[in-house]
């Protein structure tokens, strides 16, 4: 099974604030088949709903902050189940002592508890920096070894930006993987950029996700040099799907 491609909506964060509806619109006529969420812009659980089946598009997963999951667990649970995500992601955590970062693995676990008694599944969404802010601790891997049931969405542009062997990693953490971030990186300044016009070996990475047989690979570009996000998002479906294509054949 070819995977489903998904933008991460923080791709066009200034689209989506602007008008959420007739952004979402757009990624569907690119080609997109679902949308992983980085906030709802005001709009209700129904809304959302309501429009990704006009759009007929599927939800990823949602990124959702950690504080909303700690602090308002069961209502922010409610209303991802509202919307149809069965996929919830913490995108960032960062702490100045290992200690805290121990609370937080605490913390997590209790989570994990909850999202997957509903049914759902549980991921963490990396950076770089998990690899260099407790000294000699690989935080990805003690996350993975700490809570239960807890799955990686790799993003494989900061994997690489932290100087890891990509396929090496990957394959040592296969059983948490379930999903990949995919983004190219330009070398100067070092920032993403469109699919295909950067560095990273991405048909490399699309070999390791139907080794893994991920369900979706979800675009994310977080830097724009030539291009508008909007436009940048219909080059890196375009890019991407040739790409499934080739390794999927």
């Amino acid at each position: 099974m070819k995977p489903k491609i998904a933008l991460q909506l923080w791709s066009i964060q200034e689209d989506c604030q602007k008008d959420f509806e007739a952004a979402l619109r757009q990624v569907k006529e690119f080609g997109y088949d679902g949308v992983e969420f980085a906030g709802y812009y005001g709009k209700t659980a129904d809304d959302i709903r309501a429009m990704l089946s006009d759009l007929d598009l599927d939800v990823a997963g949602s990124h959702v902050p950690y504080e909303s999951l700690k602090n308002q667990l069961e209502a922010t649970l409610d209303f991802e189940e509202a919307i149809g995500n069965r996929r919830i992601i913490v995108p960032y955590a960062s702490f100045s002592t290992f200690a805290e970062w121990q609370e937080f693995m605490t913390n997590m676990q209790e989570i994990a508890k909850a999202v997957t008694n509903r049914g759902m599944k549980f991921y963490y969404h990396n950076h770089a920096h998990e690899f260099t802010e407790v000294e000699g601790t690989d935080l990805l891997d003690l996350l993975t070894h700490e809570i239960d049931q807890l799955l990686l969405e790799v993003d494989l542009y900061w994997l690489a930006h932290a100087g890891q062997d990509v396929r090496a990693w990957v394959e040592a953490h296969k059983s948490s993987i379930g999903l990949f971030h995919m983004k190219d990186k330009q070398q100067e300044p070092e920032e993403s950029t469109e699919l295909g016009s950067g560095v990273l070996p991405l048909k490399e990475y699309t070999q390791l996700a139907k080794k893994l047989q991920l369900p979706w690979l979800i675009v994310e570009q977080e830097a724009f040099q030539k291009y508008e996000p909007l436009e940048a998002a219909k080059i890196n479906v375009k890019q991407l799907r040739a790409i499934i294509e080739e390794v999927y054949e």
